[in-house]
């Protein structure tokens, strides 16, 4: 099959698809705007959802454009490496419940941010919410391209019309929406998925005729032996798969929209209980997008079905558009586009709080329910613009800028977090110092800034920012600790320090009555900390080998 461009020959089909779909949704948002009269409702859902609600749509937040086409169009280059990479990711929601989710809810916080002003005081919190800030639009760039691409090959549009028509609607809707509209449409669109993935299966016969032999089957560019699997593996230098850690598994852990869907649950033990439902319902709808990806590699190295570099990102929309009717094609675009706005939803719903709660408020605490509330609105729809304009000159794969966020979540905020819970010496100068450094090092080290200090060869580790987090984020580590525990013991900044607050907070947050001095302040543990990530760190700056 010729290289091609890959659209809906029948606009009709698409218009009245994208129609309903957005119908749907602003009916949805409507609905839900009635029900917001807080910031506790806008945000969180007035803190009352129950555990499979909740499983679903943490899954769903996890099912974003990012899986629909760009994790298929990273295995159609990278092939079996991608598994390796996405289970780090899907690690995450479950680690943010033990590590710090139940202790946050526990306090009453309704964000990182928050705790992170509780816990450090208010600069602190500002440097944090302003990197928070950029961690989600540039998350949500990946879902504005997506949403560009999709709305380009269901309408037959250019990708400029489908980024500013689309991207404008969508921004629109999540503005008026608010959390429990997004909610909602996560349910709606998690109970679509499973039949996105079925129907593009379902009529691929290339598929029966493998029997399945999963994953070994699909690598046809390199033979099908065991002793080729390691061939693929091993293609791929040992840091890059360590890296993985820092860059996607701790960085998760500083995505604020990943840690809400906690402080929306009812209580701590439906939180928990979601976790249960949230790893099962990834786990079936991630295998279907593996085989999706697997199932291009098959059709391009056998079928003559040509994918060029710049359609990657719309695999799954191809197998669809040459395996399928064109309707059922339309339905899993808009599928897609139901991916793109849930992701979306919790970005910009983020970066509302963000501005509202964690910088607006701060710096104006007598401003009413009423005006936070509106200025959470604002700040939606401002970051959503920003998403727009950011995405006019995209990257070469949607899931770069996405990847990249979670670096910057990983040095910039989880260290602060993760410290700051099971640490009681952990202060605000260590905090400020590794939030500060961190983030600038892992900024200089992208090839969008200073192109001459990347630490590896290969220009889409680079782009993700995994090579430059295993440097940024074990320095990050490294900062807090050793500034925290030099400044704890100059007498001139005891007085500047709220040591006896700090300490009583933690011991709360683990759910203790009194306080203890032995509890959450050992020496040892920090001191291998230390050591760890310095070994870590010098490793990263060691040739990678690519």
């Amino acid at each position: 099959m010729n290289e091609e461009i890959w659209q809906i020959s029948n606009p009709i089909i698409g218009i009245v698809v994208v129609a309903i779909t957005f119908l749907l949704f602003y009916v949805v948002g409507y609905l839900s705007n009635r029900k917001q009269s807080s910031v506790r409702d806008l945000y969180v859902a007035g803190g009352q959802v129950g555990a499979l609600t909740n499983g679903l749509a943490m899954s769903s937040t996890y099912m974003s454009l990012a899986t629909f086409l760009g994790i298929t169009a990273l295995i159609l280059n990278l092939q079996m490496p991608l598994i390796i990479l996405w289970i780090q990711l899907i690690l995450a929601i479950p680690l943010i419940t033990i590590i710090y989710g139940t202790s946050l809810r526990r306090m009453g916080v309704i964000s990182p941010t928050h705790f992170i002003r509780e816990r450090y005081g208010v600069r602190a919190c500002i440097i944090a919410a302003v990197f928070m800030i950029i961690i989600s639009i540039m998350y949500a760039l990946g879902q504005m391209i997506g949403v560009a691409v999709a709305f380009e090959t269901l309408l037959g549009v250019p990708y400029i019309w489908g980024l500013f028509v689309g991207g404008i609607i969508i921004v629109g809707y999540i503005t008026i929406g608010g959390m429990t509209g997004q909610r909602i449409m996560q349910l709606s669109k998690w109970s679509s998925s499973p039949y996105v993935y079925r129907a593009t299966r379902g009529n691929y016969e290339g598929i029966r005729r493998l029997r399945l032999v999963f994953p070994t089957t699909f690598l046809f560019r390199h033979g099908s032996s065991h002793a080729v699997i390691s061939d693929v593996f091993l293609s791929v230098s040992i840091q890059m798969f360590f890296a993985l850690i820092p860059a996607l598994t701790i960085g998760a852990l500083g995505l604020p929209h990943l840690a809400m869907r906690v402080y929306t649950a009812s209580s701590l033990k439906s939180a928990r209980s979601a976790m249960v439902w949230y790893a099962f319902i990834t786990g079936l709808v991630f295998s279907a997008t593996y085989a999706m990806g697997f199932v291009g590699v098959y059709a391009t190295e056998t079928q003559g079905l040509v994918v060029s570099a710049g359609d990657a990102d719309k695999l799954t929309m191809i197998l669809n558009i040459v395996y399928n009717p064109e309707w059922v094609a339309a339905l899993v675009i808009a599928g897609a586009i139901a991916a793109g706005v849930s992701t979306l939803s919790g970005n910009l719903l983020a970066i509302g709080a963000l501005l509202s709660e964690d910088i607006i408020t701060t710096l104006r605490p007598t401003l009413t329910q009423k005006g936070k509330v509106r200025l959470g609105y604002v700040a939606i729809f401002l970051g959503g613009i920003a998403s727009i304009l950011l995405a006019v000159n995209p990257p070469s794969f949607l899931v770069v800028s996405i990847f990249w966020a979670f670096g910057l979540a990983g040095v910039t905020i989880a260290p602060l977090v993760i410290l700051g819970v099971w640490w009681k010496e952990a202060n605000r100068y260590g905090a400020i110092a590794a939030s500060v450094i961190g983030g600038i090092v892992y900024i200089l080290l992208s090839p969008f800034v200073v192109p001459s200090l990347v630490l590896t060869d290969h220009h889409v580790t680079n782009e993700m920012g995994i090579s430059g987090a295993m440097f940024a984020v074990p320095l990050s580590f490294i900062i807090m600790i050793v500034v925290s525990y030099v400044t704890n013991r100059m007498p001139k900044l005891k007085s500047r320090l709220t040591t006896d607050r700090d300490h009583a907070l933690v011991e709360r947050i683990h759910g203790w009555k009194d306080v203890q001095s032995y509890r959450y302040n050992s020496k040892i543990g920090p001191a291998v900390a230390v050591v760890v990530c310095f070994v870590v760190a010098v490793w990263a700056l060691i040739p990678w080998n690519m």
